[in-house]
């Protein structure tokens, strides 16, 4: 029986290191490809090409010979990876993004929350260090980035939830997100313990000044990260997460010009905030307080969502976009119609 356990925690050891190693070097394939499409499509120097991905000159100088070597370099760059990188290349031209990562779909049609959450969570695993403040929003696109990260031990790491509760059980809740995030990471969560939204601009007054919530807002003008979502205001999902709003306002919110939702802030397609009661009722942290965070990571996708992505272009201007190749696509082409 010993040998067996032991036999079996061999396997297991060897399946884990065998699938870290594929994660790997998928990722040091798509640097590659990134370096080879950056060199020989768009012109840059490798100096250039370092500064943008981050690695040192020499590093360039090797992935590009690799690349020469694996016949990936002709007169055109051949491989799966080149329709994707010409679209994360575009977004991050159109939108003057940092990085903008998109991930591939198997069919045109296919739900994108899996995919996105998926590339999230492994950026997630690079991008979280010891010492940051992190600020996160919640939704079903974030929720399941979960299992996709990789755990670690983060010292001096701390959580802030960017958002009030909702009044309805449910795995999809900001403080069940923020406290599962920074379980990960073994770091401290903060949480903001009232309703995402309330009934009046004195209640929340109140609550801030004498409830405790200072620190929260406090602690808001110094994060390092901002991890949110969007969500659409076609369908009535938004609205039916916590039972806050009836389909009067959101019908309301149309005619305003509304196409989505940060953290329960209603904006148009510029990125302005529209004229309805929900924006000064919501408790959650103000977009100037997300804007000062030096890494803005927005991530979602869906056809039903282009219009709200476009707008969060200017509402919260993301360093880091992730998204799939279909709202990619969309996003392009609706910026330029």
């Amino acid at each position: 029986m010993g040998r067996r356990r032991q036999g079996e925690a061999e396997n297991g050891k060897a399946t884990a290191e065998a699938a870290e190693q594929v994660v790997n070097e998928s990722r040091t394939d798509r640097l590659r490809i990134r370096a080879a499409w950056m060199y020989f499509v768009e012109q840059m120097t490798q100096n250039e090409i370092a500064d943008v991905l981050g690695v040192g000159r020499v590093t360039i100088v090797r992935m590009l010979a690799e690349a020469r070597a694996r016949n990936e370099v002709k007169i055109t760059i051949e491989s799966e990876l080149l329709e994707i990188v010409r679209l994360e290349r575009a977004l991050e031209k159109t939108f003057g993004l940092r990085q903008a990562l998109v991930a591939p779909l198997s069919d045109p049609n296919a739900d994108p929350i899996p995919a996105i959450a998926a590339k999230t969570g492994m950026f997630l695993s690079d991008a979280m260090k010891s010492g940051m403040r992190v600020g996160v929003g919640w939704g079903v696109t974030l929720f399941h980035t979960l299992p996709f990260i990789s755990a670690k031990s983060l010292t001096d790491f701390s959580v802030i939830s960017l958002l009030g509760g909702v009044g309805v059980a449910r795995r999809v809740n900001p403080a069940e997100f923020a406290w599962r995030f920074a379980q990960i990471f073994q770091g401290d969560g903060y949480l903001m313990p009232t309703p995402a939204v309330v009934d009046s601009i004195e209640t929340k007054i109140a609550l801030v000044e004498r409830c405790g919530l200072q620190e929260i807002f406090e602690m808001a003008d110094a994060l390092d990260a901002v991890l949110l979502s969007v969500g659409g205001i076609a369908s009535a999902t938004t609205f039916s997460r916590g039972g806050f709003l009836k389909e009067a306002d959101r019908e309301a919110l149309l005619a305003r010009g509304a196409v989505g939702d940060l953290l329960f802030h209603f904006y148009d397609r510029k990125g302005d905030l529209v004229d309805h009661p929900v924006n000064s009722h919501v408790m959650s942290v103000d977009v100037d307080r997300l804007r000062k965070a030096p890494i803005r990571i927005l991530t979602s996708g869906g056809a039903e969502k282009t219009e709200a992505l476009l707008g969060a272009m200017n509402l919260v201007a993301p360093t880091v976009l992730i998204t799939d190749e279909e709202s990619a696509r969309r996003m392009l082409a609706g910026h330029a119609a």
